[in-house]
C-alpha cells in the first residue's frame, strides 16, 4: 500500500481530530485505487483552518466571496472547489506581490504536513486559471514565477457588506493600478487585451515622441501662434501664452522620463506613472486643442478631427501603461 496525500483529487473525506487540537482529513483517490490496494490517503494537517470573514474581493469582472466560499463572474456562481479558492484567496490579499509556493504551503498545508504538496498547488492554480479563463503562457490575472511562486496581477477591491462603502482597494506594490477614483470609469487591467511586450513599449515611446513634437513645435513658433490668438480674438491672449509656455516646459521632461523609461524597460514605470495620470489627463487634453494652432496651415476640419483623436489619447497612454506593467 502506498500511503501520501494527494490533497485535490479526494473523492472520500473523513474530519479527524488529530493532536488534540488541529482538523485533519483522510482522502481516497478513487474506489478504483482501493480495489488495486493503492490506497492515496494521507492527512493534510492545517489545510483550511483559516478563519472565514465577510471579505469581498473584486477584480475586473470577477468577485470571491470569502464567507461563502463562492466565486462570480458578473454576478453568476462558477464552480471552484474549496482549495483552489483557498489558493486564490492568498493571491488577492496580496495583488502585484509574488506569494512564495512556501508561504502557500505554510498557510494552507501546514509545515507538518506530508503531502503531495506540489501536485495540489499546481492542480489547484490550473483550476483557478480555468476559472477565470486565464492563460499561464498570456497571464491576465495569475502570473506564474518560476522557481519561486505566483503572483496576482490586477487591482484588487476589497469590500465588506457590514460597511457602508467599500475599503480602498489593496496596495500593489508592483501596481498595475492607476487610480482608484477612476476605475469605475476606465478600461481595467483584465479586460485589456494580450500584446506582445515589444510592441507596447514601442506604442508607448511613439506616443511620448508624439507629445514632445507638439512642445518643441509651439514653443518655436511662438509668435505665430500669438497672432493666432489674436486673430480669433480669445480673452487674454498674454495669459494663454504663459499658460502654452508653462505646460510646455514642464511636461518636456516628464515626457523624456517616459520616453526614457520605455526605452530601457523600467520595471517601475507603473508605480511612478500612477500619481502622474490625474495631472497628464487635465494637460494633455488642453494640448487636445494643439492643431488648432496649425490652422494658418491645415484646414480647420482636420484640425477639428485631429482634435478628438487627441482626447483619447491620455486614455490609450493609461491602457499601454497598465499592459506595460502586466507584461513583467
Amino acid at each position: 500500500m502506498v500511503i501520501f496525500i494527494d490533497p485535490i483529487f479526494c473523492c472520500r473525506r473523513r474530519a479527524i481530530q488529530c493532536n488534540g487540537n488541529q482538523t485533519g482529513l483522510f482522502c481516497a483517490s478513487s474506489s478504483k485505487s482501493l480495489k488495486s490496494g493503492k490506497l492515496r490517503i494521507g492527512y493534510t494537517g492545517n489545510f483550511m483552518l483559516r478563519k472565514a470573514t465577510d471579505r469581498i474581493f473584486r477584480f475586473g469582472v470577477f468577485e470571491a466571496d470569502e464567507a461563502t466560499g463562492e466565486l462570480r463572474k458578473r454576478g453568476v456562481r462558477i464552480k471552484l472547489h474549496s482549495q483552489p479558492f483557498q489558493v486564490l484567496l492568498l493571491l488577492l490579499e496580496r495583488p502585484s506581490e509574488i506569494v512564495t509556493r512556501e508561504e502557500m504551503r505554510q498557510q494552507l498545508w501546514g509545515g507538518d504536513t506530508f503531502v503531495d504538496f506540489e501536485h495540489g498547488l499546481n492542480t489547484a492554480v490550473n483550476k483557478i486559471r480555468a476559472a477565470l479563463d486565464d492563460s499561464a503562457s498570456r497571464p491576465r490575472y495569475i502570473e506564474t514565477i518560476p522557481g519561486k511562486g505566483y503572483r496576482f496581477l490586477t487591482p484588487v477591491a476589497v469590500h465588506s457588506p457590514r460597511e457602508e462603502q467599500p475599503s480602498a482597494p489593496l496596495a500593489a506594490t508592483d501596481a498595475p493600478r492607476i487610480e482608484p477614483r477612476f476605475g469605475a470609469v476606465l478600461t481595467e487591467p483584465g479586460e485589456l487585451p494580450a500584446a506582445p511586450r515589444r510592441l507596447v513599449r514601442l506604442l508607448l515611446m511613439l506616443v511620448q515622441v508624439m507629445y514632445l513634437s507638439f512642445y518643441f513645435g509651439a514653443l518655436a513658433n511662438l509668435q505665430e501662434i500669438h497672432g493666432i490668438f489674436l486673430e480669433a480674438n480669445l480673452p487674454a491672449p498674454g495669459g494663454l501664452m504663459v499658460l502654452l509656455v508653462a505646460t510646455a516646459s514642464v511636461l518636456i521632461p516628464v515626457r523624456l522620463f517616459l520616453l526614457t523609461a520605455a526605452a530601457f524597460n523600467f520595471p517601475h514605470l507603473p508605480q511612478k506613472f500612477r500619481p502622474l495620470f490625474p495631472v497628464l489627463l487635465i494637460l494633455d487634453l488642453l494640448w487636445a486643442l494643439s492643431p488648432f494652432l496649425l490652422i494658418h496651415h491645415i484646414p480647420t476640419g482636420l484640425a477639428l478631427g485631429a482634435s478628438a483623436a487627441l482626447v483619447y489619447m491620455p486614455f490609450a497612454q493609461r491602457s499601454l501603461v497598465l499592459m506595460y506593467g502586466r507584461g513583467q
